[in-house]
């Protein structure tokens, strides 16, 4: 990957305003963040095209924004205590499921401490219902909001310390150096954080003001740093909630139906089940029939033992192309405004795909003596602590819900379905419960990405763009968890709360970054009653998919080229930055062979800019080539990536994160999707969902970063996605003289594998792995 690129426009800073702290008390130090508005995000630069639209909702006030303001008033609630050991503790109420915010979070209080970031202790915070909407990890937002009040805190800290220190060794504090949890004085004299932290401690809780260290003495901040839990990945000493050793908690596993949310009616063989090998308990639950036994495969064998009777579930007799007229027939019609020109349309069809984590849903509860314990790893603990209590008829301030850092989330994890089940098992048996997901359950009855369509006209006249429209139409994609906590959960899920939630979410990510004249983007959702949820990146990847394909063909209709046009309409200078970067670093417009192109893709969302350059062999000897019971067809053969994310606080992880979104890319727009067959999905494991594997990961991969002096980060988690998508989608095209007109591109291919059967419901697993080595 190359390095950094750094632009020479003039930085403007906030840093040394002054920010409001608390201090807490408490024996030893403890701070606490600042409540103060903060400043709004405003991109630099208006675009000189001929017709500019007017502003977007998400141009002045977006996702991030309204996710930070929303946590203001809880902000005062994240502390910050300095040990007794000199290292510094802090309780991340957000949820690390390997997107590096535990490592990112300590490098910004190092930072602000001048420690070293392995003398920040950053662990995950339980369910803390308090912090109302201050618990919510999603939409790319946790560094964006959590990042000056945490700063604020840490800096309260030092500066205390430093007070402290000057007090104790006689000297002005101006003369004190600080590093490495060191304080040394003139002469050499030096005192430890952790001899100080009483010292420092204060006896009320009072208001104080400081100043955050200005941008340019950064050290920890914008260096490259590997995950702080790396080795103990790759070495498997990293504990995930299977690997937790709760006392008596039995490995669990769920009996599911044949079909999408078959509920059981009856279970003809219980008794003869509840008497093989290992197994403690079994019962019938709103969602299937559990069995807990002693270890994972003995609950496996027992639950392809139940012989049950199944209802037909909520979609029974639907597939692809039933649900697909559904969708359309709630289309809303397109209006181009009466003005002359020429016009540009496309319909584009987008399937569902799984939101499968790499670890399935698992979740451990103990549910007794009117009281539950529940770990899990979650990323809206509120909302589920209230649920479940509720569930449980028990009083919320009985449940306590332990946050445990998860196996890969991209939105699954904004659902506590395993908990929630987790708990019913556990007090139903009386006993503890370690409920574990199997990868069928996960495919089959899991939660998804919307089957939905997009729809866009565009009016052309002469050099200029008057109007484009875009009409998204979807299956209902699930927000019950509202903003992470129980008051907007609880209107989500209401009859007409969760089309206000989702046309909220819609107006506050949606933004054409273009000078397209006059601008409208509709969203329509249909109730299907599916188990959706905000896959990585929502609805960006099928909206920004269909608007590339279409940028690229208004291009074509003005005789420009697409990168020359997108350069021309683009509304700033800040966005031509990242969109000039993958120009120039992928040599755009280079000659190819037939059946071979590029293709660009560009972005906006969460403060951030995006362009992405891609190159694809669609070739019959590589669209063709073989592989064993895999997907391969065209292959993206290097990507070129640039953006401009704000402040980057970890170089490394900024990075790692646009990888994983760009493998996404690959998958969505080429490969995986989930086939509906008369009630369910085909698909039942990793083996028949064809995630980007080896043989389609591009040979080529760079990732650069425009750094344009804003102060603050913005989002990346979910930022690669779209644009990834987009450029994929463009260069196919290109490459084959065919628009595709549906996602993924081999969704209707032939299946390259034979469907596991829906009963039993868990396939068996391989009894010797090395016959299915490839």
């Amino acid at each position: 990957m190359s390095a950094p690129t750094r632009a020479r426009t003039p930085r403007s800073d906030v840093s040394r305003r002054r920010f409001l702290g608390y201090l807490v008390a408490a024996p030893t130090l403890v701070v606490a963040a600042e409540l103060g508005r903060q400043q709004l995000f405003a991109p630099p630069g208006a675009s000189a095209a001929a017709i500019p639209s007017p502003p977007q909702v998400a141009d002045v006030y977006d996702l991030l924004d309204a996710v930070r303001d929303s946590s203001r008033p809880t902000a005062n609630l994240i502390r910050v205590e300095v040990n007794r050991d000199g290292t510094v503790s802090f309780q991340l109420p957000r949820s690390d499921n390997g997107q590096g915010i535990v490592t990112s979070t300590a490098m910004i209080i190092a930072e602000e401490m001048d420690l070293e970031p392995e003398q920040v202790i950053v662990t995950l915070a339980d369910s803390r219902p308090e912090l109302v909407f201050n618990q919510l990890t999603g939409g790319s937002s946790t560094t964006f909001s959590t990042y000056t009040p945490i700063r604020v805190a840490a800096a309260l800290a030092k500066g205390r310390l430093l007070d402290a220190a000057a007090h104790l060794l006689g000297q002005d504090v101006d003369t004190l150096t600080s590093r490495a949890g060191l304080i040394t004085g003139a002469g050499g004299s030096a005192i430890p954080f952790g001899e100080l932290t009483e010292a420092a401690a204060s006896d009320v809780t009072r208001e104080v003001q400081v100043a955050l260290k200005p941008r340019e003495d950064f050290t920890v901040i914008g260096t490259p740093r590997t995950k702080s839990d790396a080795r103990a990945i790759v070495t498997g000493k990293k504990e995930f909630i299977a690997d937790l050793k709760i006392p008596d908690a039995l490995p669990t596993v769920i009996c599911r139906g044949p079909n999408l949310n078959s509920a059981p009616t009856g279970v003809n063989n219980i008794d003869e089940v509840r008497n093989m090998p290992g197994v403690t308990d079994v019962v019938q639950v709103s969602t299937g029939v559990a069995v807990r036994a002693h270890t994972y495969g003995q609950a496996l064998d027992a639950v392809n033992a139940l012989d049950v009777q199944w209802d037909g579930g909520t979609i029974e007799g639907e597939n692809d192309e039933s649900i697909l007229q559904k969708v359309r027939a709630a289309e809303l019609p397109l209006a181009v405004p009466s003005v002359p020109g020429e016009t540009v349309e496309g319909e584009f069809a987008f399937y569902f795909r799984s939101s499968s984590a790499l670890e399935t849903n698992t979740a451990i509860a103990d549910v007794r003596d009117g009281k539950a314990d529940i770990w899990t790893s979650l990323k809206i603990p509120i909302t589920v602590q209230y649920d479940i209590a509720e569930q449980l008829g028990l009083p919320v301030n009985a449940v306590t819900i332990r946050i445990i850092q998860g196996g890969g989330s991209f939105g699954r994890r904004l659902f506590g379905d395993a908990a929630k089940e987790a708990a019913e098992i556990s007090q139903k048996l009386g006993k503890p419960v370690k409920l574990i997901w199997s990868r069928a359950d996960d495919s089959r009855q899991g939660r998804v990405h919307p089957l939905a369509t997009s729809r866009i006209r565009a009016v052309v006249a002469g050099e200029s763009v008057v109007s484009f429209e875009q009409r998204h139409t979807s299956v209902a994609c699930d927000f019950g968890h509202g903003f992470g906590d129980a008051i907007t959960a609880a209107a989500a899920k209401a009859p007409l709360g969760q089309v206000g939630v989702a046309e909220a979410i819609w107006e506050l990510t949606q933004n054409t970054p273009y000078d397209f004249g006059v601008q409208t983007r509709t969203l329509s959702e249909v109730d299907m009653r599916f188990n959706t949820g905000s896959m990585r990146n929502v609805y960006s990847p099928d909206v920004g998919t269909a608007r590339d394909l279409i940028v690229d063909q208004i291009a074509a209709k003005m005789g420009k080229d697409p990168y020359e046009f997108r350069r021309e309409f683009l509304r700033n200078d800040a966005m031509r930055a990242v969109l000039d970067k993958v120009a120039e670093e992928g040599n755009w417009g280079r000659s190819m062979k037939d059946g071979t192109a590029q293709g660009l893709g560009f972005h906006v969302e969460y403060k951030s800019f995006a362009a992405c350059l891609v190159e694809i062999d669609c070739r019959p000897e590589t669209a063709d080539r073989k592989v064993r019971d895999a997907r391969t067809g065209p292959r993206i053969t290097k990507v070129v990536f640039a953006s401009d994310g704000g402040l980057v606080i970890n170089p490394l992880g900024y990075k790692a994160q646009i990888m994983g979104g760009i493998n996404d890319a690959i998958a969505m727009t080429l490969t995986s999707g989930l086939h509906l067959e008369d009630g369910h999905f085909v698909e039942a494991s990793w083996d028949n969902y064809f995630y980007t594997r080896q043989w389609n990961t591009p040979l080529e991969m760079d990732i650069f970063i425009v750094d344009n002096g804003r102060p603050e980060p913005g989002g990346v988690g979910e930022l690669s996605v779209a644009p990834t998508c987009g450029a994929i989608a463009n260069a196919y095209a290109r490459a084959t003289g065919k628009v595709p007109e549906y996602f993924p591109i081999m969704h209707k291919d032939p299946l390259p594998f034979e469907p596991y059967p829906t009963v039993p419901p868990v396939p068996p697993s391989p009894t010797n792995g090395l016959e299915l080595a490839r």
